[in-house]
């Protein structure tokens, strides 16, 4: 074990995002949803790109269709709905089921009293959501300040601001992970030293 960084500088602060839609992060039917180097070494040379262009990281649409996100280079995707408590997270056969992602979906839903989707979620509509960001083991929760996707800029809660739900579940999470927030049953196991 290491103790490792934040995974995007600046942690809980908004990033901006870019959708690239001429590269895909795996194959269709490939091995998305399995934790597997060949899944994060396709995207070393597109994340090099879009840094360079000043982006934090790069958002991936389903390989099969281009018209569904999937999730970024190195975490799941997650939004909420606008006007509502809904909080969504892509499922697909290609995006990995990560315990993080099943954590929040848990607090969220159990904590914060959201209703949570797994499902679709259609990149010409990342307007209909107020909030959005990366989720995982080392972004833990990553806000997105903004989406571009074909030059339109779409941006979510304040692009400077972290969102309510975006904060709200970063401090459950990272406060259970601390052990200054009570963990759900069966969470937290001690270990014995022996």
């Amino acid at each position: 074990m290491t103790p490792v960084g934040a995974l995007y500088k600046g942690g809980l602060a908004p990033h901006n995002y870019v959708v690239d839609d001429d590269h895909d992060r795996v194959a269709a039917d490939g091995t998305g949803n399995i934790k597997a180097t060949a899944n994060y070494a396709s995207t070393l040379a597109t994340a090099k790109k879009v840094r360079e262009a000043g982006f934090d990281d790069v958002l991936y649409l389903d390989p099969a269709t281009h018209t569904k996100v999937d999730e970024f280079s190195s975490a799941n995707f997650f939004a909420v709905e606008k006007g509502s408590n809904k909080f969504v997270t892509p499922k697909s056969d290609t995006v990995l089921p990560s315990v993080t992602k099943k954590s929040l979906l848990w607090l969220a839903k159990n904590r914060l009293g959201l209703e949570v989707e797994e499902g679709d979620v259609k990149v010409d509509e990342l307007d209909k959501y107020a909030e959005a960001g990366a989720m995982g083991n080392a972004a833990v929760v990553s806000p997105a300040g903004s989406v571009t996707y074909k030059g339109k800029k779409h941006v979510f809660y304040f692009e400077s601001e972290v969102g309510p739900v975006s904060r709200r579940l970063y401090d459950e999470l990272s406060g259970i992970q601390f052990g200054d927030v009570e963990a759900p049953e069966g969470w937290v196991v001690d270990v014995d030293e022996e």
